[in-house]
Parts: C-alpha cells; structure tokens; sequence
C-alpha cells in the first residue's frame, strides 16, 4: 500500500471507529476540535472562521470545513451527529428529527465546572473520553497557575456594545479566581447592564478591561485616570469555555501582574 493509501486507510478506521459530528456552535466547536479526531469533524460553524465571532485561533478553525447550519449543508455532509447550541431553532430540530438525524444540544457554560462537565460529555459523545481528560487536566493547570494571591483589585470588563457581565458569567468567575472584584457588580449593575462613559469616569475601578470597540471605550478621557490601569482583553475570551479558559485566565493573570 503507498504511503498515500496508508493515510486514506487510516482516516477511513478513524471515522469508522467513532461517530461523525458537525457542530454549529462556536463553543462546542473549540472543544470538539480538541476532543475529536481530525476526521470525526466534517465541519464547524461558520462563526469559528470569523475573526469577530470565533473564539479558536484562525489557523486551527480554517482546518476544519465550515457550515451555515442550514439542514441541506448539514444533510451533504451526512454526520452521525449534529451538535448544536441549546438556543436551536425548534423548527430545525424537528427537520433533523424527521430526517433521523441525531442532534445533541448543549447550553452556555456559566462556571468552570460546567464547562469542564461539558468537555466529558462531548469527548463521551466523540468515543474520545481520554482526550477530554487531557483537556480537563490542562485547564486545571492554566487555573491552579492563574490563581491570585493576596486583595482583589476593583475591576470593570467593559464588553462590545458598552455592557458589561452579570456574576453568573463564566468570565466573572475567571476574573474572580484571577484577583479581580467586580467594579460593576458594586455599582450594583447586573448582565448586559450599559455603562456609560460618565459613570466610568465619575466611579473608575483600579483596571478597566477593554473589549470592545465603542466610541466611549476609545475616549481619550480615560487615559487621564490616574488611578486606573487600561488594558486590552480580546473579546474572542467571553463568552466560551473549554480550551478558551486557558487563555482567558493566562491574559487576566498578566494583567494582575501588570497592574499590581
């Protein structure tokens, strides 16, 4: 057999050892990724090669086929199952259900247990339960490194839009275990709560969390706070867990260590 054939052979075992999956949600689509093999995946969300909505690094998303998520693109590439988020259109669910389709739907991981509990359930679903193991053990590290010592600092993570996080955000968990206090929670603003740039600058905390792009998040008034550390935090670090905890807890550590 050729070397060529020996590569097609082996993909052909992959894929007829473990089921065949297509995601069409973003944050699935980074665990997946980790937890199944190249050839189990037939594609990912459309989102994930988008540098404005993905929360995978580009390079490792554009392996990977992507998908609208319509049924038809779904039904061409014939998976085993489809992954999906819990906010799936009823109607497309039922088309799936109609045509014997497997899906599997999973909601948004607000805490680092539910996203590790997460990660167990779709490398279970991929036949892949070791790979999930290694996934969970290296998140464990990235936090057991990233846990700070010593007061929090007040913080505002000021999201795309000009809102910011509710406590029950998996990234208000990460910035609590890094050494931040919510700035916003304070001022008594929950999830999706809007803050304007005179509140920010009439109350700041110790370090503003930029990640978004709104004029007021831009205003070179806030330059002018003394006593406030700005820093970049990449808005791809939000809202997904699994291999996205590692490196929002690495980031948020080093703006700790950057302000202190």
């Amino acid at each position: 057999m050729t070397m060529g054939g020996c590569v097609e052979h082996n993909r052909a075992k992959e894929r007829a050892d473990t089921p065949t999956i297509v995601s069409l949600n973003p944050c699935t689509d980074a665990i997946l990724a980790e937890v199944a093999v190249p050839a189990q995946l037939l594609a990912i969300s459309h989102y994930s090669h988008d540098s404005s909505a993905s929360s995978m690094d580009l390079d490792k998303a554009r392996i990977f086929a992507a998908t609208g998520g319509t049924v038809e693109e779904v039904l061409a590439l014939d998976p085993d199952i489809v992954v999906a988020s819990s906010f799936l259109a009823p109607a497309t669910r039922q088309a799936f259900a109609d045509l014997g389709v497997r899906v599997e739907t999973f909601g948004i991981a607000s805490t680092a247990h539910d996203s590790k509990a997460q990660i167990e359930q779709l490398a279970a679903l991929a036949g892949n339960p070791d790979k999930g193991d290694a996934l969970i053990e290296q998140i464990d590290i990235a936090l057991d490194a990233a846990a700070a010592q010593g007061e929090p600092l007040s913080a505002v993570l000021w999201q795309p839009g000009g809102i910011v996080p509710g406590d029950s955000a998996l990234v208000s968990e990460l910035m609590q275990h890094t050494g931040f206090a919510s700035h916003s929670a304070a001022l008594g603003m929950g999830q999706a709560d809007y803050l304007s740039l005179e509140q920010m600058l009439t109350n700041p905390p110790d370090v503003l969390l930029l990640a978004g792009d709104e004029r007021a998040q831009k205003h070179p008034a806030l330059a002018e706070l003394s006593g406030t550390k700005l820093a970049e935090f990449d808005s791809a670090l939000l809202y997904c867990g699994g291999p996205t905890i590692i490196r929002a807890v690495e980031r948020l550590a080093e703006i700790r260590r950057q302000a202190e």
